[in-house]
């Protein structure tokens, strides 16, 4: 996996922004999707090198928080930065330069995993020279490279989307369960790319509602309820599996 995050530290995106205090700066951030509030005065400051696990019950903000830091939902009030980028008025050049791994896939079916790979990675702006690397390294390289994602398993497809986050070696992990339809294999691949990701300065935050994470060890967990921040946790190694394993969050807002 080092060959995606370059011995000088920078990994494969060009100009980190390492000396920011605050990767993802949210203060009195409002969002709606239709005619309902899902982020209803959302504050937060998130820096670099951490693992930030977001807990709450079932609609109670968390998708909808990443989708705004991902550029993907609209906010409507507040102060929103992502990359030192203001979202709300540059949503795309924030979308360019954050990795989103959700449960739509966002895949093309008609194309092959690789043609799907390379696409992200020029629709991005990033180099391809790591596609077929990555491709391997989620075990779908050689033949199955040119298989149509139409003819793939769910498991598959969610591969093929983790492929071009490893390819792209984003500044900013964005992941909404990210196990859910992976073999363990490949969960493992996961978690050790993201652990060296932020030991290359990335930022990592993570909905879950499994109590183990694997080998990824939140630095943070945020509990998330009605559509702002009810908690902000800092986890260190004596006290992390208590926490991990506490309730977290209520509300009720998707």
């Amino acid at each position: 996996m080092s060959k995606f995050f370059p011995a000088d530290g920078r990994g494969a995106i060009p100009n980190r922004l390492y000396s920011m205090q605050s990767l993802v700066s949210f203060k009195n951030v409002i969002a709606v999707s239709g005619n309902f509030p899902v982020l209803t005065g959302f504050d937060v400051e998130i820096g670099p090198s951490e693992i930030v696990l977001l807990r709450g019950r079932n609609g109670a903000g968390k998708t909808s928080f990443l989708r705004a830091v991902a550029g993907l939902l609209r906010v409507t009030r507040g102060q929103a930065k992502v990359l030192g980028v203001d979202v709300v008025a540059r949503p795309a050049d924030v979308r360019q330069r954050v990795g989103f791994l959700g449960h739509e896939s966002f895949l093309y079916e008609d194309l092959t995993a690789r043609e799907n790979v390379k696409f992200v990675l020029k629709a991005t702006r990033s180099d391809t020279n790591l596609l077929d690397s990555a491709l391997d390294a989620v075990g779908l390289g050689g033949r199955l490279s040119s298989l149509k994602v139409s003819k793939m398993s769910a498991g598959q497809k969610k591969k093929v989307a983790l492929a071009s986050l490893i390819a792209r070696a984003p500044e900013l992990w964005l992941l909404d369960e990210p196990h859910t339809s992976l073999d363990s294999w490949t969960r493992g691949v996961l978690d050790a790319t993201l652990n060296l990701a932020v030991e290359h300065g990335s930022t990592v935050l993570l909905v879950s509602h499994e109590a183990h994470h694997g080998s990824l060890m939140p630095s943070r967990i945020i509990d998330v309820a009605g559509g702002k921040v009810g908690g902000d946790t800092v986890v260190n190694e004596t006290n992390s599996k208590k926490v991990l394993l506490s309730k977290g969050g209520s509300g009720n807002v998707a």
